[in-house]
């Protein structure tokens, strides 16, 4: 954990002007919201709130109705911005632009962002003396949905790999390119399309394996909880497919994920994760979104079953009675989130801008419920990681999308890390790019330290 602003005030005596860097995660006398304490929502959500979830804290099926209670956006009011732990100062970066998604650095520090409703890959350079983009550009225009941006290979990268609603394409690249060069070639056929509350995923990611060998492509579910036996529309959803760099396809790699929007290969151990939306109308605090590794062959329980079950899994009573013999092979993610979040993207901090303590840690982007009575996520949160392995809590880092009567005018989408270290945050809901940088606990005394336009 993390000094937060209720932990200083512990010990007044204690100047953060004193606070070595690596103070920022040292262990407070507040400890993690467990039980059903951990299921909170914007109004207590607050930068170093640490938050631990598992499969015995999960309530029954309908223990609270189902809702619908999307949020409606409103223009950012001029008092409102993001708000980061002490030391940390956030910029609005650039503003303006039409829902960005995903968001992916380029070998040369680029920026490489999916504007995904208007069809086409922008590309953001640099951060002049007022803290905007030196130079911004639209690098491919006309595509179908792009979300996932991959270079490929890692190291001087020839290759730049776009996951369409419906296809894998490629465009040639040298580094340095701002347009592309090429038109796009199609290496596979995906199944596409959806905008359909509680289903119909549209999002494609792309990784690559740590040798460059494998292509993994995540593929959300067609609906909420459709029996996959009965509907082919769900054939290759609700997984992660394994295709060739060329794109030839492999296999099925991993099953029953209902919707792996952000993929990540974890420096060092080079596993792929993933970050998860679950289903949807079995409650406020039912069935949790996820971060997890994503084991090869592993079946994580959609449609059938979820994780917390006695014997693996617990089943989904819309399905009741069906594949007993799954239940023992579902497979328990690493991370519970809060459900209803909207795990967007998601990745692995290896920058050296902030404590070194923050290393190897996981952003992820929580786009916001629509399917819970008070509203949560909007936020960006932050999952430790010891040892290579997550420790199973979450901890609110980036906060403040929501104005205090509930008006949501932000919802983050990506996070991606610059060559410089800081964090950059794209946001559908204000048009933002959100810039975070550690600047030191010196430099501010109170958590949610914010920078100006």
């Amino acid at each position: 954990m993390r000094f937060t602003k209720s932990a200083t005030t512990l010990f007044p005596a204690l100047s953060l002007l004193a606070l070595a860097p690596c103070a920022l995660r040292a262990q407070t006398t507040q400890p993690a919201l467990t039980g059903p304490a951990a299921f909170t929502d914007y109004q207590k959500s607050q930068p170093g709130l640490v938050h631990h979830i598992t499969v015995a804290d999960l309530p029954e099926p309908y223990a609270t109705p189902g809702v619908d209670a999307g949020s409606e956006i409103v223009p950012r009011p001029q008092d409102a911005w993001p708000k980061a732990p002490a030391g940390f100062k956030v910029t609005q970066y650039t503003t303006g632009l039409d829902q960005p998604r995903l968001i992916r650095t380029a070998p040369n520090g680029d920026l490489f962002v999916a504007v995904s409703y208007s069809d086409k890959i922008m590309v953001f350079r640099g951060v002049g003396p007022d803290g905007k983009p030196k130079q911004i550009a639209t690098y491919a225009e006309h595509l179908s949905q792009p979300f996932g941006i991959a270079f490929y290979p890692a190291k001087n990268p020839k290759w730049i790999y776009v996951g369409n609603t419906d296809s894998v394409v490629r465009f040639p690249y040298k580094e340095g390119d701002m347009t592309a060069s090429g038109a796009p070639e199609k290496l596979a056929d995906l199944p596409g399309g959806g905008k359909l509350r509680g289903g119909g995923h549209w999002t494609r990611d792309i990784a690559f394996s740590a040798d460059g060998k494998r292509m993994f492509v995540s593929v959300g579910s067609h609906s909420n909880v459709d029996d996959a036996d009965t509907h082919p529309a769900e054939f290759h959803r609700a997984d992660v497919l394994e295709y060739t760099p060329e794109g030839k396809f492999v296999k099925v790699y991993a099953s029953g994920i209902r919707n792996c929007v952000g993929e990540a290969i974890q420096p060092g151990t080079g596993d792929l994760w993933c970050s998860t939306n679950e289903r949807d109308m079995l409650g406020d605090n039912l069935v949790p979104d996820y971060i997890t590794h994503v084991q090869e062959g592993g079946f994580y329980g959609w449609p059938w079953f979820y994780m917390g079950g006695p014997a693996g899994g617990k089943q989904d009573p819309r399905l009741e009675g069906k594949h007993p013999e799954l239940q023992s092979k579902v497979i328990t993610p690493d991370v519970l989130l809060q459900p209803h979040f909207a795990s967007l993207e998601m990745t692995f901090y290896t920058g050296a801008e902030f404590p070194a303590a923050y290393k190897g840690d996981i952003f992820a982007a929580e786009h916001g419920s629509w399917n819970k009575s008070h509203r949560a996520g909007y936020e960006v949160v932050l999952a430790p990681v010891r040892n290579g392995k997550a420790t199973g809590d979450f901890e609110d880092f980036l906060t403040g999308f929501v104005t205090p009567e509930g008006k949501v005018w932000g919802r983050p989408v990506g996070v991606t890390v610059a060559n410089d270290g800081s964090l950059f945050v794209t946001d559908d809901g204000s048009g933002s790019i959100w810039q975070i940088r550690y600047v030191g606990a010196s430099s501010s005394g109170a958590a949610g330290m914010s920078g100006s336009n």
